[in-house]
């Protein structure tokens, strides 16, 4: 099978990979946490357990073992009650309490890549709250700058069997991916209610989906012959495998595409990523040079005003040896004496007083015998 060879390949040549993240995306009702349940134990059974992350803090129960759960967070309805929110609002704060600690997460997942192989992140059932969300974007930015990952959008095959229907799921997932800016993966799920033979048919021959369009005889079908006129180079890039949650079938074929996922991810995604990590390292480098600059010019313009006349040979300092130096003395300093630390200043001060007091004395003699001759 080609899932357990991919996910032997680390462990036979001694090499750590990171872990593939496996983004599930899908509308309510597609089947996208059962389709997250039936992977899951699929995993298991090949001897690669994933590491399972959710993300929907409205859902009952989980039924997968979850390594990492939203609910054990934020607790949805006290957002609801605390926030004065409905239950749309509700996931949305949800979500974006909990992006707030998503570093936290990844450190997670590093330390669990020795042991899974895939990340798998089921999102909440309401699809634009992750889509477009600014937690969602955080979310799938985060896992994208580190680790290869993979956007699988779940669709009802049942539900599209309608060209018009069909276009809209089309639709959806082209904005998804382009605003996701990841490899994507379309899993055409419940196919064991209706095959997605149709749909790959629509995809492949133009003609085809025409002559679907055409029973079509609502003003909506001319906009959707127009628009797939549009989704052809969508298709033609895109991976599309047909899957039963249910059942379990089609799944080998999935970590097939899978694996070409990935590979494109290295190939296109991590370089633009990496160049995008390395502008900002140099444009924050750059500011901290700048700031650097004016701090020292700052500096030099005060040492000019003060520090000429007393010492002109003194050696210039950077900002940074005057930060460090502060309120110390080298060891040159606190071992040089000063001109004045010979000089006994008890001494000193008696010398001074003595004759003081004697010219006091001698005037007042003076000013006595001076009344009494009178």
């Amino acid at each position: 099978m080609a899932a357990p060879a991919t996910a032997a390949e680390p462990q036979a040549s001694g090499e750590l990979r990171p872990p593939v993240c496996l983004l599930v995306l899908g509308m309510a009702g597609s089947g996208k946490t059962t389709f997250v349940q039936r992977l899951t134990g699929h995993l298991h059974s090949q001897g690669s357990p994933p590491y399972v992350i959710n993300l929907d803090p409205a859902v009952h129960e989980v039924p997968f073992p979850a390594n990492i759960d939203i609910r054990d967070t934020v607790k949805y309805k006290e957002v609801m009650k605390q926030y004065g929110l409905g239950p749309n609002g509700g996931i949305v704060t949800s979500l974006n309490l909990f992006a707030t600690r998503f570093d936290q997460v990844m450190k997670f997942i590093e330390k669990a890549q020795n042991m899974s192989k895939y990340v798998l992140i089921d999102t909440p059932g309401q699809i634009e709250v992750f889509t477009w969300s600014a937690s969602g974007t955080i979310i799938s930015e985060a896992l994208a700058s580190s680790f290869p990952t993979i956007v699988i959008y779940v669709m009802d095959t049942s539900r599209s069997t309608n060209p018009v229907t069909f276009m809209s799921n089309m639709l959806y997932a082209c904005s998804i991916l382009y605003k996701t800016k990841l490899p994507f993966i379309v899993v055409m799920n419940k196919t064991d209610i209706i095959d997605h033979s149709f749909a790959v048919e629509w995809m492949q021959d133009f003609e085809a989906f025409q002559d679907a369009l055409n029973q079509e005889t609502t003003y909506v079908s001319n906009l959707t012959r127009s628009m797939s006129l549009v989704l052809d180079e969508f298709y033609s890039s895109l991976r599309v495998v047909g899957v039963s949650a249910v059942l379990g079938t089609g799944l080998d074929e999935l970590f097939m595409q899978v694996t070409s996922a990935a590979e494109e991810y290295e190939r296109e995604y991590r370089p633009e990523y990496e160049r995008l990590k390395k502008s900002l390292a140099s444009a924050q480098s750059q500011q901290q040079k700048e700031q650097l600059e004016r701090l020292r010019k700052d500096m030099g313009s005060v040492a000019l005003d003060t520090g000429t006349a007393t010492d002109s040979l003194s050696p210039v300092r950077d900002p940074s040896d005057l930060i460090l130096t502060r309120g110390t003395l080298d060891e040159e300093d606190e071992g040089a004496d000063s001109d004045t630390d010979d000089i006994d200043h008890r001494v000193t001060e008696e010398s001074h007083e003595e004759p003081a007091f004697q010219n006091f004395m001698q005037e007042s003699m003076a000013q006595y015998w001076k009344r009494n001759n009178k």
